[in-house]
């Protein structure tokens, strides 16, 4: 009697292990798998929140399927107490698993409302735009230049809500005394900015910025990405540049995000000016001469004059050899990578061409008839 009893127990035992053991994967399943989600959404969680909170909120708009095996899930993976506050976008289909990496992994917001300041040469402006989760898309919802206009009642509404994001979005080409005046017109930002950073020492990138960030701060970040970018350039030039140092490196870098607005010229524009310095001819460039009236402190706004040519500047490299003294805007990346690996070319000029690029010519013959070419189609602009 008492084997049957052993027998009997050890199996209902086995069959509960078995059962036990069934239940365990399924939740591993029902954990790792294919979310319920069938179309993504911003998920909000709040600060203070709480993974039973989370997990309810996901259950009732339909992204999980169970919040209790999310919830151990998060527990078992030691993610509990790592919740961060911020709105998430949850993609299509996502597993419990990636859900509890997205709210847990910190950072930035993916979702939500995100005001992007853009700083570029000719001004700046804010625009608020919002996420579509469905697409993926951010929609713009309202766009304002903070220097000539009143913020409109949508950008004050943004800035009082705890999860919306900032970035700062620099163009290449704007000069250091541009990104600081712009910074200064930032209502998100806070301190004071002591002096303009030297010419080209600020990285043109994206920055994504906290309410209350302080400019000097920010700026001194910008420095350290430049830096960076520098060395990194520098590291990889080509062996027989005419360029001596880091410094000169960067000037050079300058003039050519200056010279071109197309991406795919900058090694010929570079290889125009290396050829040139090595020849020992001037440089020639209008942009130079323009730093030189303005020192980087806005747009000219027309077009250069004959005395400005003429005028013996340290800027005016139609009358100096050699390089300006100092940069005369902060390069991005690619026209830094131009500067130190241009094109082999045998290029000495280069012209506008009338498509937004540049003629560029190997004898002064040539740029001549390129120039022609150019003059013509001012003329029929002009008659238009």
């Amino acid at each position: 009697m008492w084997r049957n009893i052993a027998s009997n127990f050890l199996t209902l035992f086995i069959v509960v292990l078995a059962l036990f053991a069934g239940v365990i994967a399924w939740g591993k399943r029902e954990y790792a798998g294919p979310g319920p989600l069938t179309q993504a959404i911003c998920l909000e969680v709040e600060s203070g929140s709480n993974m039973r909170r989370v997990s309810d909120k996901l259950a009732g708009d339909g992204a999980i399927s169970n919040a209790q095996i999310f919830r151990i899930g998060a527990e078992y993976t030691d993610k509990s107490d790592q919740l961060k506050a911020g709105s998430f976008l949850v993609p299509e289909g996502a597993s419990m698993e990636e859900i509890v990496d997205i709210v847990t992994r910190g950072g930035q917001s993916t979702c939500g409302t995100e005001v992007v300041y853009r700083v570029g040469i000719a001004g700046q402006e804010i625009e608020v735009r919002e996420l579509d989760p469905a697409s993926g898309q951010f929609e713009e919802v309202v766009e304002f230049d903070p220097a000539e206009a009143e913020a409109p009642a949508e950008y004050a509404e943004v800035r009082e809500a705890a999860d919306t994001r900032y970035r700062i979005a620099l163009a290449e080409g704007v000069t250091s005394w541009q990104i600081v005046e712009a910074l200064r017109q930032a209502d998100f930002l806070d301190g004071e900015v002591a002096e303009v950073p030297a010419e080209g020492t600020l990285a043109p990138d994206s920055y994504e910025v906290r309410p209350g960030a302080a400019r000097g701060e920010l700026l001194a970040a910008m420095q350290a990405r430049q830096e960076e970018r520098l060395a990194e350039a520098w590291a990889a030039r080509d062996d027989d540049l005419p360029v001596e140092t880091p410094e000169e490196a960067l000037i050079l870098a300058s003039i050519i995000e200056k010279e071109t607005g197309v991406p795919d010229e900058r090694g010929q524009v570079a290889s125009v000016f290396v050829n040139r310095l090595r020849e020992g001819m001037r440089l020639q460039t209008d942009p130079t001469v323009i730093y030189g009236i303005t020192n980087g402190e806005g747009v000219l706004g027309r077009g250069l004059r004959r005395s400005e040519l003429d005028a013996v500047t340290p800027y005016n490299t139609y009358r100096i050899d050699g390089l300006p003294p100092t940069p005369i805007a902060n390069p991005g990346l690619d026209s830094l990578m131009a500067a130190v690996q241009p094109a082999e070319t045998e290029f000495l000029y280069f012209v506008a061409d009338g498509s937004g690029g540049h003629a560029f010519a190997r004898t002064l013959a040539e740029h001549n008839e390129n120039v022609a070419r150019w003059r013509e189609i001012e003329a029929q602009q002009a008659g238009q």
